[in-house]
């Protein structure tokens, strides 16, 4: 019996690459991860700082989408507070003085900039400026 040679394998991963398995990674997602990952790629397109990287007393600007918008009165005055979500982790933005403003409002996408807050462990961007963003792709 002769030996029957083989090739060599070379040093790739047996794992699929490519498309392929860009496909195959996004039908194994669940659809929170594959929106952190879109939020993630916008907020890097768009040349902003990703919430996680953002440190106390820091002036930023970063993107997301809102996830919650809520009145609660802060020190007997009205405060409009609202999570946004970057795809990294979560940022409470406050307008102080505010009941509601035009626009502002859950699913919405936003960039806004200020200086950040630590606040009970949390991020936290008082009355920063802002800019409202279409529903919707690009």
């Amino acid at each position: 019996m002769s030996a029957v040679s083989r090739p060599e394998k070379s040093g790739r991963a047996e794992r699929p690459s490519g498309r392929f398995r860009r496909m195959l990674d996004r039908l194994s997602s669940s659809q929170e991860d594959l929106e952190s990952e879109e939020l993630r790629e916008d907020a890097q397109a768009s040349g902003c700082t990703r919430i996680s990287e953002c440190n106390d007393r820091q002036i930023v600007k970063v993107t997301g989408t809102l996830r919650t918008v809520t009145l609660r009165p802060r020190a007997g005055v009205p405060a409009l507070e609202a999570e946004l979500f970057d795809g990294t982790a979560p940022l409470d933005v406050v307008w102080l003085g505010r009941r509601s403003i035009v626009g502002i409002e859950p699913g919405r996408k936003l960039i806004v900039s200020g200086r950040i807050a630590m606040s009970h462990g949390r991020r936290v961007l008082f009355n920063p400026t802002y800019e409202l963003r279409p529903f919707g792709k690009e």
